[in-house]
Order: C-alpha cells, then structure tokens, then sequence
C-alpha cells in the first residue's frame, strides 16, 4: 500500500464480524486458563498479553501501523515523545557511553540529553548540523553508542542532511537515531536515506488535534547489532533479567531492539500510553496524509507573505527559496516540510509584544503541529527567564516569533497576521 492508504488501513485488519475500527482494549491484565499458557509469555515463547505495562492490543495496531508507514519492522508506543527519545537512546546506552547529537534540537529533547542522560554517566558531544563529514567523524569516541538527530529541527527548523550523518554514523559500528515528528512519514521517511531507529512525539502532526499525548519508537531492522557485538552485550548477550534470552538471536535484527525496549525499559521505567489515546492517535492519524498537504500549503503562503512584508526582518522555512536549508528540503522533503514557519520583526521585543496582542485566529499556544493555528513568542513565553543576550545565544532572539499554521483558510491566516502586523510601531 502507498503512504495514504497506510494511513487509513495500516496496521489492523478486521476478520469477519469484527469491529471495523480499533477496539480499545481498556483493561490492565489479560485471563489464562493455565500457568503453563500464561508462563510461556514470560520466557518468550508465545505471543500474547498479560499486562498493559508492557503490551495491550490497542497499542499495538496503532504502532504496526506506524511501523508500516515509517517502512520499519516493529515499532511501540509511549507516553510521550520525550519518553521515546529516551527509550531509543537508553536501550542502548549506559553509564560510561558517549551519544553523538546534532545541536539542532528541541530543547527538552537537549536538556534530556545534555542534562538528565549525563546525570546518568551518558556523555554528549554536540555537533552543529552543517557540520562537514570531518567534523562529525571526529566527535565519535570508542565509546559512542548512537548518534541522533530531528529531520526538521523544532524549534530552529533546519534540516538535517539524513544520509550525511548515517554514513558518519555507520562509519563507527552506531546506529542514526531521528527524530521524524515535523516531517512525519508522509513527508519523510528516514529509513529511505540510512536512519537506523525513528522516533516520534505522536503528540504533534499524528495526532493532530491536542487530544493524546504520545510517543512512538520504529526500528528499520537493518542495524546489525551482531556485527557490533562488544558495543551492544544488552541486545547481544543473555539478559538474565529475563530468563537468559540473547534478543539478537531469539528475534532476529526485525525484531531485536524493539522487543528489549519492551520487556526491559517499559517493563521497569513503565512510560506506556494508554489504550484510548491510542485510539484517538490512530483517528489522527487516519487523516494525516490530507492534513499535511494542507499544513504545507498554508506554511508556504504564510513564509511567502511574510518574507515580502515591510516589518519582517527575516523568515525561516525550508520551502522557501533562498532559505538556508531550501536545497536540503528538496531532497529530503520534496512533498514539502510542515507548516511550521519562524520569523523575527524588525521592531524587536517590543514589536513582537504588540504583535502577538492583536492575534485573532492564531492562539497563544505552547503547541505546535495542531489543526488549528498556535503562535509562540519564546521571549515572553518559554524562554522568558534569559534576557536578551542570552536568547540569542540560545537561538531565540527576542523577536523570534513561531507560528504553526493550522489547516484553516491560508487566506483568514494571512489576513490575520496583517492585521497583527499593522499594530507594531
């Protein structure tokens, strides 16, 4: 099936009599006549269910399908997109280890990084993402385990060159960790040009309507975790946490890392998203091939009007000619990026201030990647704590602005923004 029609049918069949859309599993445990069925769950020997900490039914479809959209071989549900980062890099990682990041990357994404993972004796070396193959090749240590990076970085929005960093990242026996949310598999699929592992905060375009919180891990099965073997013992030695099994061997490279993550992180750190807004993900999902076509339309009208307009000093989106990361995006994203587009006025804080008063359609939202437009002055906002010096340095001068354009009319929102525009002096 082609993307579109993935994301409509994939992931669950219905047999004869059975409900055509996903049922919810609301249950925490699941009933067996015997031990003797109930204990080959345990050992790994048979399929099934016995508690929602680790699997339920209503998950799993809605991951099989994101599995089938991403091009992967398994895939899992989290609480949260920052959960899924975690558990994609932890399931590899321990104290001692070293990542390899690009610095382009959502904030919480780096703090958890930068921050939380080294309190945990995980170590970063961060690389900016024009780095030159020379320069990435020399962040990596003996002890590198992963490298990772956003397709569309949030909220600084440039592009990462996928195949650039998955030769860099190949070239050391890691995998390329991506963080695939802006642009979504209908837009990007990063195991096309050499990701290893993809993550999504479901939260966003997938969902699409600020209803779930959620996160999603997809594997491509290529990573030869075997050939590797001294760097990954957790996926390539007995786990005697769960009877001994070697994950390589028992469930192959389809199937390895996903099948850790589960009996191993969720299991013990038990981030699980919940059977209804799993149910609710899948319903957003249903419509996302339509709602991104129209999410990048918008954008574009919304980056092209902007970038004419008097009071504009600068526009950031890929999509748009002459944009830094524009020749990248033609590769990487030919049907378009999303329709998050970052701008700065030339009045500075005091305009963005005005600005963001006279917003009628656009809400004042920390969101973004929803239906409806949202609008964020990191200034005043998320990043009010810096002054202005120092929001700079973090990439977030002052009158940084970041719309995320909805699918409403691109007219209303355009019109919307000259009006907010003509109240800054």
């Amino acid at each position: 099936m082609k993307i579109n029609t993935t994301c409509v049918q994939g992931g669950y069949t219905p047999g004869n009599g059975e409900p055509r859309q996903i049922p919810i599993i609301q249950s925490t445990t699941f009933k067996y006549d015997t031990s003797e069925d109930m204990g080959k769950l345990f050992d790994l020997e048979a399929s099934g269910y016995f508690y929602t900490r680790l699997q339920n039914p209503t998950n799993d479809f809605v991951a099989a399908k994101i599995a089938q959209m991403e091009g992967g071989t398994a895939a899992m549900l989290t609480s949260s997109g920052q959960a899924a980062n975690f558990f994609a890099l932890f399931n590899i990682c321990q104290c001692g280890d070293h990542i390899v990041s690009s610095s382009s990357i959502y904030g919480g994404t780096y703090n958890l990084i930068a921050v939380t993972m080294k309190r945990m004796g995980i170590d970063v070396t961060f690389v900016p993402p024009t780095a030159t193959e020379e320069e990435l090749n020399a962040a990596f240590q003996e002890n590198t385990k992963a490298m990772f990076g956003e397709t569309i970085a949030n909220p600084a929005l440039t592009v990462l060159d996928i195949e650039k960093f998955a030769k860099a990242a190949h070239a050391h026996g890691v995998p390329l960790i991506v963080d695939n949310t802006f642009a979504t598999p209908v837009n990007c699929r990063p195991f096309e040009w050499g990701a290893d592992i993809v993550t999504h905060s479901t939260t966003k375009y997938m969902d699409g309507h600020g209803a779930a919180v959620g996160g999603a891990i997809v594997d491509s099965g290529k990573f030869d975790w075997g050939a590797h073997a001294e760097k990954y013992p957790g996926l390539c030695t007995p786990d005697e946490s769960y009877h001994g099994v070697t994950y390589v061997e028992r469930f192959g490279l389809e199937g390895a890392f996903i099948t850790k993550c589960t009996t191993q992180l969720m299991r013990d750190l038990g981030s699980i998203q919940s059977p209804q807004n799993a149910f609710l993900l899948n319903l957003g999902l249903e419509s996302l091939h339509v709602r991104m076509q129209r999410h990048c339309e918008n954008g574009l009208a919304v980056a092209e009007f902007l970038s004419k307009h008097p009071k504009v000093a600068y526009v950031n989106y890929c999509d748009l000619p002459g944009d830094a990361y524009h020749e990248l995006a033609k590769k990487y994203l030919p049907k378009g990026s999303c329709g998050v587009v970052s701008f700065g006025l030339k009045g500075g804080r005091a305009a963005a201030e005005a600005f963001m008063k006279e917003l009628k359609i656009a809400a004042i939202e920390t969101h973004v990647a929803d239906a409806r437009t949202c609008c964020l002055n990191p200034a005043t906002s998320t990043h009010r704590q810096m002054n202005d010096e120092q929001l700079k340095e973090a990439g977030v001068p002052a009158e940084l602005i970041r719309i995320s354009c909805g699918i409403e009319d691109k007219e209303d929102l355009i019109g919307d923004l000259a009006q907010a525009l003509e109240a800054c002096h």
